[in-house]
């Protein structure tokens, strides 16, 4: 019973690695975005003369969201492979820019970067308000601010989460 109890969970450990195919994955829609990225950068230099300034801050905040959205991709691909299949070989990558996020503080920073991401994408709708209904407006108000209400509860959470380790730890 000891050795298919040994088996089971070598199969269950070595299934991690399943995961480096979804982060493989990650990398290669990070290049495909980066090209997504370019052609916007490309339209946006194109336009710097034509635009308006409502026009060029809109395409600014298009070039920042589309930043954020790939930092956001970075983060999870690192922290994710780092945390769920095995650590970087720090002799052989700089990976010190990381800060070794723990699956917690990993959750807390992708709740920001969509409230990040959200926030962006809800200044480009005020501003273009009069291409849409008051209720599509509403309605992604109310989902911006689910957002930012699930990524306060998310840092109450870790925080008590963190207090409870350290008196336990007393």
């Amino acid at each position: 019973m000891k050795s298919l109890e040994l088996i089971v969970e070598r199969i269950i450990l070595s299934s991690r690695w399943i995961l480096v195919a979804f982060y493989l994955g990650l990398a290669l829609s990070l290049a495909v975005y980066a090209i997504s990225f370019a052609y916007k950068f490309s339209k946006v230099a194109i336009n710097v003369f034509t635009y308006d300034e409502g026009e060029m801050i809109l395409a600014m905040l298009g070039l920042i969201d589309a930043a954020l959205v790939a930092s956001l991709i970075v983060m999870v691909m690192i922290s994710g492979y780092e945390n769920f299949v095995s650590r970087f070989d720090e002799s052989e990558a700089d990976v010190s820019f990381i800060g070794k996020l723990d699956s917690g503080s990993l959750k807390i920073k992708v709740a920001s970067s969509i409230v990040a991401i959200s926030s962006i994408h809800l200044l480009q709708v005020f501003l273009n308000s009069d291409q849409f209904t008051d209720s599509k407006i509403m309605w992604l108000t109310a989902m911006h601010l689910a957002f930012v209400v699930s990524a306060v509860m998310l840092g109450f959470l870790e925080q008590l989460m963190k207090k409870a380790k350290d008196s336990s730890k007393i």
